[in-house]
């Protein structure tokens, strides 16, 4: 069952066309990866889908659904329906997700009060499960402020906050880059697994190619503002087509072959 279905996108900042007849296609349980150089519009596309686009960008012609439901014509409160219970993101500042004043806990329980009318022992009770679900210490950290958790526990925090309340769709822009690789594929090898618990679609925003491999089963290639090439993972890596997948996937640096010059794209 199709989740997400972009249709024809564009979005312009007055005459200058940012993202050109974007189409995309997220099935219930797909993790589709969408990758490509910095500038190429892949945050600006995943940021429209959430009606979080800037107020200086538009979007000028085509449609965003998930499921029945045109997220695109959506007024500014409808949108208090989606994001968070419908539609889910976890950004790659994940210093930036958390009020920097307000305990992990507090920040749990305002947005769980906003969608469920659970009392606040229940609201805490969900909390601490989705906390412990993600390895944290669930009970000082629901405690604890943002500036007394390591890089590694917000972003599991983020995790356990964007899959609470069991979305259809999460958008992962990035969530990896700032942390180092080792953190980095334990917080992915979390989120498959919270992903696998609740079947939900996952577009995947990244640069590297190794985790596009072994987490994502759909991918799609974006340059300059349009998808060059999309299918699934496996075959769009060992058959590329356009160019410039061709390209990003000789760039991938070798271990065994350290002494030649890395692809210039």
């Amino acid at each position: 069952m199709s989740v997400l279905t972009i249709s024809n996108l564009t979005i312009k900042h007055r005459e200058e066309t940012l993202v050109q007849n974007i189409r995309l296609s997220i099935n219930e349980g797909d993790w589709l990866a969408l990758v490509g150089e910095s500038g190429s519009g892949k945050s600006v596309t995943s940021s429209s889908i959430g009606g979080l686009l800037p107020r200086e960008l538009i979007i000028s012609s085509g449609s965003i659904h998930l499921g029945g439901v045109n997220l695109s014509s959506l007024k500014e409160k409808e949108w208090r329906t989606y994001r968070g219970k419908a539609i889910s993101y976890i950004f790659q500042d994940y210093q930036g997700a958390f009020t920097p004043f307000m305990s992990i806990g507090a920040q749990f329980d305002e947005m769980l009060k906003t969608h469920l009318n659970d009392s606040k022992q229940l609201r805490k009770s969900r909390a601490l499960e989705c906390l412990n679900n993600v390895n944290l210490p669930a009970e000082r950290v629901y405690k604890s402020y943002p500036f007394q958790l390591s890089g590694g526990q917000l972003q599991r925090a983020a995790i356990a906050m964007a899959t609470i309340l069991k979305p259809k769709l999460l958008i992962a822009d990035e969530p990896t880059t700032a942390l180092d690789s080792i953190t980095a594929a334990h917080v992915l090898q979390l989120l498959a697994e919270q992903q696998k618990q609740t079947n939900c679609a996952v577009l995947f925003i990244t640069h590297d190619l190794r985790h596009v491999r072994k987490f994502a089963n759909k991918m799609a290639v974006m340059r300059k503002g349009e998808i060059v090439e999309s299918g699934m993972t496996t075959a769009v890596l060992k058959h590329p087509k356009h160019a410039y997948t061709k390209a990003l996937i000789a760039a991938i640096p070798s271990l065994k072959q350290t002494k030649e010059r890395l692809v210039t794209i």
